[in-house]
């Protein structure tokens, strides 16, 4: 059995799956790395874009700006849901409230009284059409070697990859503004920010809806090239994104970006080198246990990066944060 890293690696560093989860991450860099917000739902946002996109598109046929427009105002409404009544309070109960949210959120959308328009657990197919429809690329596959795409699998790359640099310039521009400021005094000392007259609980609420925006549009992304299915949202997805967070930087702007693409690099080639050593009885497993165990040197990687470099690949050490 031939496996080839380079290739499979070049395929996965352009993937929209690898856009979206930078998209995301750099969502939870906003929340987590420069406001301080322990926000434990992010794939709470995901899913609530992903349906606000999926929904309109498919249910309603809407257009791709209607769809678009409708992802933002969802993710908003999500973020002044979960911020009004916690924003105010310590940071373990925003922690709390949206883990439970994002649950609230996967299992609501799967019950049979929601199926007919959230499409219950089989989900809903077809997001992509619409956005699609507007791919100004000729019909045909063109690349060279292992990045030889159709048209429509071009065009996802190209926004989804166009989506997150205009993000990080959003978010590189806001940090070293004056709010970038004030956020950022909001996650090392919120009572001297409050003496200085500055009104933290709105701060810390826009800061809440920039990044669930981020991650309601990653959410979006996410279903471009596959079908929506729920249970793509569970917890696993909130730590996946923490984990590309910690990996690249939390207080940094493009260290999601590259965190993401080391992840899901990772994440993706340990599956076929598993298989690999499986197959030719190099590891004496079956099998079913190659997703626990791809989990599990997740983890202990996580664990070692936390250890060892908490400021993360990219970090600068003082920028270290890992406690409000």
């Amino acid at each position: 059995m031939e496996f080839n890293f380079i290739p499979l690696a070049l395929g996965e560093i352009f993937s929209p799956t690898t856009a979206a989860y930078a998209l995301a991450a750099l969502g939870l860099a906003v929340h987590f790395g420069f406001t301080g917000l322990l926000n434990f739902g992010q794939a709470g946002f995901m899913a609530v874009g992903g349906y606000a996109f999926a929904i309109t598109a498919v249910k309603f046929e809407w257009p791709l700006w209607g769809s678009f427009l409708a992802t933002i105002i969802a993710s908003t409404l999500f973020a002044l849901i979960l911020g009004i009544p916690t924003l105010r309070l310590r940071a373990d109960y925003l922690s709390i409230v949206t883990i439970a949210a994002a649950e609230i959120i996967r299992l609501s959308v799967k019950t049979p009284e929601f199926s007919d328009v959230t499409g219950g657990s089989e989900g809903i197919n077809g997001a992509a059409r619409t956005f699609n429809e507007l791919n100004p690329l000729p019909e045909g596959r063109f690349g060279a070697g292992v990045l030889t795409y159709s048209a429509d699998q071009w065009w996802v790359r190209i926004v989804g990859w166009a989506l997150v640099g205009l993000a990080c310039l959003l978010v590189y521009l806001l940090v070293r503004s004056p709010w970038g400021r004030i956020i950022k005094g909001i996650r090392e000392d919120q009572d001297a920010v409050r003496s200085l007259g500055k009104n933290v609980f709105a701060y810390k609420m826009q800061a809440l809806i920039l990044g669930g925006i981020l991650g309601g549009v990653a959410g979006a992304m996410f279903i471009l090239p596959r079908s929506l299915q729920p249970d793509n949202y569970g917890t696993q997805l909130t730590f996946f994104l923490y984990t590309i967070l910690l990996l690249g930087g939390a207080a940094t702007v493009f260290g999601p970006i590259a965190g993401a693409i080391i992840f899901w690099v990772t994440l993706s080639l340990s599956d076929g080198l598993l298989t690999l050593l499986v197959a030719n009885d190099l590891l004496p497993i079956a099998s079913t246990q190659q997703g626990p165990i791809r989990f599990i040197i997740i983890g202990i990687t996580l664990m070692l990066l936390v250890i060892f470099r908490p400021q993360g690949i990219f970090g600068k050490k003082k920028e270290a944060f890992f406690s409000v």
